[in-house]
């Protein structure tokens, strides 16, 4: 049997560079179109509802789910399809991508109306409509994180406010900009999922959110504001749970395990937006950052809009050479500044080729400070080692599946080692039993 790990180490003090904090969100103009792949989600891709020529309305199904882990995807705009095309992802899939072209009208699509929910079922049928998805970077459809098999253990919701990248502040500025929608939603989970306790884990550099929240729950034993300590991945699920209930998710486990359910501030939020008005996930903010930008903001952007749209409406610098969606820890780097903004997006970091200069790797010293930093208590290099070898018993028993590839061991590495690159192969070769 496999030993217990020892979660005793506490991430990475990364830089935080929260220089948007402070910045409400800017909305940008119409795009002269979008373009929505089929897949922006965890799960089974999207097939598209409509076809060349059809005309669209502002939440318009565009994309019907594939499965049960899916999640609709809906029009932005009122306009007419120009194409039923294909797109590559930055992981190298091609997948089908809706086009469209707007009217300049945003006319809503008359099929939009609030939800009426009663319970658990109607709650879940809610999020389907939405076409909500996780919205702190992974993308796991929320219909079906709220729906656990073990439902009647849930005992605790943990709202995750950490936003730990640095760079982001995106789910700061929904705190303070989006409280009503915020608390519209999380009661709405916690009433109809019969959920005992909310708590809201945010991170100690956001004390305007974090005043907020404890305002707007004072004198309710049943929610709790937690401050966390700002290290990174603090957001990270398993350390989250960890770190606001005491609770270790089991290897190979889900949160429902310990009975908690994690949402992220804008999942939740968008969720009590939807319950409001009807309108389902079509517009995203991010924050547009990173030295190649000339002016650094919080932008609410339409899904499907090119990221060059949104870099031209901040400016970019000449210099730029790497551009990001998401974090610089585990953000994706895009190589076409044509490519669209999708619904788990919270970032668009564009920089200069003197910050995205990657250093020469020298060779591992042992000095042990990727395992002092991994919040899952791994040992990369005992890992590095067993990969080199092909020791998938190894990587077994030294749980390299339990690695999120958050990153904090590159970025501790004094050599400048791909430390987190040899940790994904590593995974792979134990998933493909000794393949590489």
């Amino acid at each position: 049997m496999l030993a217990k790990l020892k979660r005793s180490a506490e991430g990475a003090r990364v830089p935080h560079h929260k220089g948007t904090a402070e910045l409400a969100t800017e909305k940008m103009p119409l795009p002269e179109k979008i373009v929505l792949p089929m897949q922006q989600h965890i799960g089974a891709p999207c097939t598209p509802a409509v076809k060349k020529g059809d005309t669209v309305y502002v939440g318009t199904v565009v994309g019907t789910a594939g499965g049960f882990v899916s999640a609709d995807i809906h029009s932005g705009v009122s306009g007419t399809v120009e194409a039923v095309d294909s797109v590559h992802m930055p992981n190298g899939a091609v997948v089908p991508a809706v086009v469209i072209k707007p009217d300049g009208n945003q006319t809503p699509d008359p099929a939009c109306k609030p939800p009426v929910v009663t319970d658990a079922a109607s709650l879940v049928a809610a999020a389907r409509a939405c076409g909500l998805v996780g919205l702190g970077g992974a993308g796991f459809p929320t219909a079906v994180k709220l729906s656990p098999k073990n439902l009647d253990q849930i005992d605790t919701l943990v709202i995750n406010g950490a936003e730990c990248e640095p760079y982001i502040t995106a789910d700061n500025r929904e705190f303070l900009e989006c409280s009503d929608t915020v608390m519209r939603g999380v009661a709405a989970v916690k009433e109809y999922l019969g959920i005992q306790k909310v708590i809201f884990g945010i991170e100690r550099n956001k004390p305007e959110a974090i005043d907020l929240m404890f305002s707007l729950t004072k004198g309710d034993s049943s929610y709790s504001v937690q401050p966390l300590d700002s290290r990174y991945p603090q957001g990270a699920e398993k350390v989250l749970i960890e770190k606001t209930t005491g609770r270790e998710v089991p290897r190979g486990g889900l949160p429902s395990d310990v009975g908690v359910i994690v949402m992220n501030v804008t999942t939740v939020s968008t969720l009590g937006k939807f319950l409001d008005t009807g309108m389902p996930l079509t517009t995203k903010r991010l924050t547009v950052d990173g030295d190649a930008v000339t002016t650094a903001k919080n932008v609410e952007v339409i899904i499907g809009t090119p990221m060059q749209d949104v870099l031209a409406f901040c400016g970019v610098k000449e210099d730029m050479e790497k551009l990001i969606m998401g974090g610089p820890m585990m953000g994706t780097a895009v190589f076409d500044p044509s490519f669209p903004v999708l619904k788990q997006n919270n970032a668009l970091l564009a920089f200069s080729g003197k910050k995205a200069h990657l250093p020469a790797p020298g060779p591992c010293i042992r000095c042990g400070r990727c395992i002092a930093a991994c919040p899952l208590g791994l040992s990369p290099v005992e890992i590095a080692g067993a990969f080199t070898k092909g020791d998938v018993d190894g990587l077994n028993r030294l749980m390299v599946d339990l690695c999120m590839g958050c990153g904090s061991c590159t970025f501790v590495c004094p050599a400048k080692r791909p430390v987190a690159q040899t940790m994904s192969l590593a995974k792979v070769m134990q998933k493909n039993g000794g393949k590489k």
